[in-house]
C-alpha cells in the first residue's frame, strides 16, 4: 500500500481489505449495524485510465471489467452485486427513499429514477451505492431506528444542504431522532485543493452564517477563492442535529492522493469513478 497524505493527524479512516483495498470508518463500523466501505483505485481489473477499480458504467470502460470491479469490492465489503441500488447524481438535493423493490437497480437493471443524489433505507441487505471523484460522500447511520443514508453532496449539493434533507426524510419517513445518527464526511477534495469563483463563494455566503465564513473560505490575490466543503458539511450536520461526538470527518484528499483516489481536478474526464457503499446487516 502506497503511503496516504493526510491533512492532519486524525484517525479517523483506516484501510480494509487485502486483495481488494478500501477505506472504511470505525465510527460506523463500532455501531455494529452496517457495511460500509469507500473504493479507492487498487483492486480491480480495468485498464488504462480506469486502472484499476473503476465503478461506473457512464466513462467508456468495458462494462464486464466494471461488473467485476462491483464483483470485488461486494466481496470485500460483504454485500452482494445484486444488492446494490445505485444513485444517479445530477448535484441536486434530492434524496430517494429506497425499497425492496428498488434491489439491482442500476447494476442489473436499469434504474426507473433520475436526480437523485442522495438514498435512504432501512431495508436490511440493500446496499446503497453512489459514485466520486472529488466530490463529497455522506454517510448517516441510526443504529436506533436501523435506518441508513448515502448522499452526494459537491459545492451544489453542499450549499443546498444535502446533509440535512437526508437527516429530515430519515425523521419524517422512519421517526429517526438526529441525536441517535452517526455520520461521517467521506475522502474528497480538501480545502488546499479546491479553488472556486466569487459566484459559488456568493452562495455560501447566502446560505451559511457570517461566523463561518472564516473557516469555509478565503480569498486569494487571483481574486478567486479556496472552499472548504469537509468543514461546510460538518457544520450542516451539526444544523441537522447531530451531535459532534457522532461524526467523522475525513483527512483525506482525493486531489492529493490521485494515485491511490480517483481525482476530477487532477485527472479531468480521463479517469475512473470512486463509489461509497453503505448497507444494513
Amino acid at each position: 500500500m502506497k503511503e496516504w497524505k493526510l491533512k492532519d493527524n486524525r484517525q479517523v479512516l483506516r484501510v480494509a481489505g487485502e486483495e481488494v483495498p478500501y477505506l472504511e470508518y470505525p465510527l460506523l463500523a463500532e455501531t455494529k449495524a452496517v457495511r460500509h466501505g469507500f473504493s479507492t483505485r487498487m483492486g480491480g481489473v480495468s485498464s488504462g485510465c480506469f486502472s484499476s477499480m473503476n465503478l461506473s458504467f457512464t466513462r467508456g470502460d468495458d462494462e464486464d471489467a466494471v461488473r467485476e470491479n462491483f464483483r470485488r469490492m461486494g466481496d470485500a465489503i460483504g454485500v452482494k452485486c445484486e444488492n446494490m441500488v445505485f444513485s444517479q447524481q445530477t448535484h441536486t438535493t434530492n434524496v430517494r427513499v429506497v425499497t425492496e423493490e428498488d434491489r439491482g437497480m442500476g447494476i442489473l437493471r436499469p434504474m426507473e429514477y433520475t436526480d437523485v443524489d442522495g438514498l435512504v433505507t432501512d431495508v436490511p441487505g440493500l446496499c446503497l451505492v453512489t459514485f466520486y471523484a472529488d466530490c463529497v460522500p455522506l454517510y448517516f447511520v441510526d443504529p436506533v431506528k436501523k435506518v441508513i443514508g448515502l448522499s452526494h453532496s459537491g459545492w451544489r449539493g453542499t450549499v443546498g444542504k444535502i446533509g440535512k434533507a437526508t437527516v429530515e426524510l430519515m425523521k419524517n419517513r422512519y421517526g429517526c431522532n438526529p441525536a441517535d445518527i452517526y455520520a461521517a464526511v467521506g475522502p474528497s477534495v480538501c480545502q488546499d485543493c479546491y479553488e472556486v469563483s466569487e459566484d459559488v463563494i456568493g452562495q455560501f455566503r447566502e446560505h451559511f452564517a457570517e461566523q463561518y465564513w472564516d473557516s469555509l473560505f478565503y480569498r486569494k490575490e487571483n481574486g478567486r477563492y479556496q472552499l472548504d466543503l469537509w468543514k461546510a458539511n460538518e457544520i450542516v450536520f451539526a444544523e441537522a442535529g447531530i451531535l459532534p461526538e457522532h461524526m467523522a470527518v475525513t483527512n483525506i484528499c482525493t486531489h492529493c492522493n490521485s494515485e491511490l483516489l480517483f481525482s476530477h481536478r487532477a485527472m479531468g474526464n480521463a479517469r475512473g469513478s470512486l463509489a461509497a457503499f453503505l448497507a444494513l446487516k
